[in-house]
C-alpha cells in the first residue's frame, strides 16, 4: 500500500460522506499537494478492486466511493444527486428470501433508494405552489375580461 493510497483510503473512512473523485482530490491535496487528479482516480479503483472501498456507480451522474465497507443501503436525491446511508437499525433480508423463492445461491447484491431529499421536496412544493397561485391569477384575469367584455 503507497503513502498515497494509505492516505486517500484514511480520508474516506474518516466521512460520513459519499464523494466523487474530485473531492477526494481536493481532501488528499492538503497531505499530498502535488498529487495529480489522475493518480487518485486509479488509487480509487485500485481501493475498490481490493475489496477496501465500495464504488458506487448505481444511479445518478457521478462515480461515488465510501469507506464503509459493513452491508448498507444508500438512498439517492433525484433532484440534487445527494447521497446518504440508510439508518443501520433498518435491515433488510433480500438475500435469504430470494434464495427461498428462487433457489439460486445469492452471493450479494446492490441496492439503492430514490427520492427527494428534503430540501428538493420542500423546492418542489414550492414550485407547484407558485405554479397554483400563477394559474389562479390568471384565471381571475381571464374571467374579469370576460365578464368586462360582455355586452
Amino acid at each position: 500500500m503507497t503513502r498515497q493510497r494509505r492516505i486517500i483510503l484514511r480520508e474516506l473512512k474518516q466521512v460520513k460522506t459519499h464523494p466523487c473523485a474530485d473531492e477526494v482530490y481536493s481532501m488528499v491535496r492538503q497531505y499530498l499537494p502535488r498529487i495529480s487528479l489522475g493518480t487518485v482516480y486509479r488509487n480509487l479503483e485500485k481501493l475498490a478492486q481490493l475489496g477496501e472501498i465500495q464504488k458506487i456507480e448505481v444511479g445518478g451522474s457521478l462515480k461515488r466511493f465510501d469507506g464503509n465497507m459493513t452491508e448498507h443501503y444508500h438512498v439517492r436525491c433525484m433532484g440534487c444527486d445527494r447521497l446518504d446511508d440508510v439508518p443501520e437499525n433498518i435491515h433488510f433480508d433480500f438475500n435469504k428470501e430470494l434464495e427461498e423463492v428462487t433457489h439460486f445461491q445469492i452471493s450479494g447484491h446492490r441496492l439503492e433508494f430514490i427520492g427527494l431529499c428534503p430540501n428538493c421536496a420542500e423546492k418542489q412544493t414550492d414550485r407547484m405552489l407558485d405554479r397554483i397561485s400563477a394559474q389562479m391569477i390568471a384565471e381571475k384575469a381571464f374571467s374579469a375580461c370576460s365578464i368586462s367584455a360582455s355586452p
